[in-house]
């Protein structure tokens, strides 16, 4: 399965090993794609649609991965039980609300060793979010494909900021200090 270069850039900042939840599978090509480079074990794919839950749903069955990779119709983290899983992917939504399914996902999150965001708008909330989370950006990505500019960032979750992280600038949150 070709990725396009963007979930080629998150599948990159997946940490091998890790079950994977998705959330905005859209067309589950992600967690296919990670299971069947077996870099995870297993996946939750999510989505608030039941049309692109459908769609993803139906590439699960057609590589035969219906028993590694399942399928549920969530509002973010809404139907994720906590130690389900090690990395969270959200991309392909709004800064605001990223941090929305964060922030009342949390219970969701406490048990997770990384998330893998892609924010397409206000970047700059989603950064000021893992500051005062005081989680880390371990790495990002910055990207273009088809005219559109990407950022990805891999986060891992801790107590302990980063020293680069603190003081941020407003230039830093909106741009990043990895990219910067």
């Amino acid at each position: 399965m070709q990725l396009s270069l963007r979930l080629s850039a998150i599948a990159g900042l997946v940490t091998r090993g890790n079950r994977l939840v998705d959330v905005g599978c859209d067309h589950g090509y992600l967690p296919v794609s990670l299971y069947l480079d077996g870099k995870i074990p297993g996946a939750i794919a999510m989505d608030v649609r039941k049309g692109p839950l459908s769609r993803a749903q139906e590439h699960i069955s057609q590589y035969g991965l219906d028993a590694y990779i399942e399928t549920r119709l969530s509002d973010g983290l809404e139907a994720l039980k906590p130690g389900e899983g090690d990395t969270l992917v959200i991309a392909g939504m709004g800064g605001p609300l990223m941090v929305r399914i964060l922030e009342e996902g949390r219970t969701q999150t406490e048990g997770m060793k990384q998330l893998v965001l892609s924010p397409q708008s206000d970047i700059g909330a989603v950064r000021r979010y893992i500051k005062e989370r005081k989680w880390k950006i371990c790495q990002e990505v910055f990207l273009q494909e088809e005219g559109k500019y990407y950022t990805v960032m891999q986060v891992a979750l801790s107590e302990e900021p980063r020293p680069q992280e603190s003081g941020w600038e407003e230039a830093e949150d909106q741009y990043g200090v990895w990219l910067l």
